[in-house]
This record gives C-alpha cells, structure tokens and sequence, in this order.
C-alpha cells in the first residue's frame, strides 16, 4: 500500500476522555432500534462513515488506508485499549483484545446492546464503501474484535 505524506490528522479531539459518551450511545442504539428497527440505525451509522468521517474516506478513495491506521492509533491509544496494528503489503489489520468503549458501557449499563458494535461494522462499510479497499470487521469476543483493510479484488 503506497504511503502519502503525512498531514495534520482530522479527527483528532483534546482535552479529558469522556467515556460515558459511549453509554449514552449504547441507550440510544437500543432506543433506535426499538423505535425505528436495526435498519434505521444501520442508515445512521452508514451517514457517518460517509458524512461525518468524510475526510478519511477521501483518503480510502485515493488509495491511502494508512490514515485509517493513523485514526484508529490515535483514538485507541487515547481510551488506552488493548490493540495492536500490522500493516503489510496486503493488508492492514488492528486486532482489540480490550475495546475500552465496550468494557466501560458494561461496566455502567445493565447491558451491552447486542448492535453496540454495529456502530463499528457500518461505519467501517460506509467509509470503504465506492473506495478500492473494503474494511472487513470481525467481532471475536466480548469487547474484542479485527478490522482489516484490504485492497478489493
């Protein structure tokens, strides 16, 4: 995958990490759902991948997933998860052993919503989607899961 030179990052919030943002999501992915069914939310998270994250999918769209790499460095680290990255030629994978959104919501919440990592999935789909790569999203545990860009076929 070509390398582009490095510019300031986009999304890229200072300041306290405020963790209970993601219980007020995980309520409001159930309140969705139950209102308005999983497709509407599935719409939602696709209009942020495309509208809110627009900057990183212009980079997908002219062939640089390394700012994907740079995001997710930038805001793992940041909630101090457990992850790691690997980038090759082929492929570029972040595995979380420790999302710490997920474990914080089912810390503070009766539970965890059974479409709280859809919001990871569909935006990753919504961000690749039109792009020459796709972001496969594979959830392998409570709080854990692997994302991997790959260049489409």
């Amino acid at each position: 995958m070509q390398k582009q030179p490095e510019t300031p990052l986009r999304y890229q919030e200072e300041g306290n990490v405020h963790l209970d943002f993601h219980g007020a999501v995980n309520t409001t992915i159930d309140f969705i759902v139950e209102r308005y069914g999983v497709e509407v939310l599935h719409e939602i998270f696709a209009k942020v991948g495309k509208d809110v994250y627009v900057d990183l999918r212009r980079h997908m769209l002219d062939g640089h997933p390394e700012e994907m790499v740079r995001h997710w460095r930038y805001f793992f680290t940041r909630e101090n998860a457990d992850y790691d990255i690997a980038v090759s030629e082929d492929e570029i994978v972040l595995t979380v052993r420790r999302c710490t959104a997920w474990h914080h919501v089912a810390k503070i919440s009766p539970s965890v919503s059974v479409h709280f990592c859809d919001q990871t999935t569909k935006v990753n789909e919504a961000i690749a989607e039109g792009t020459p790569y796709r972001i496969d999203t594979e959830i392998t545990g409570p709080g854990a899961c692997r994302q991997i860009i790959r260049r489409r076929a």
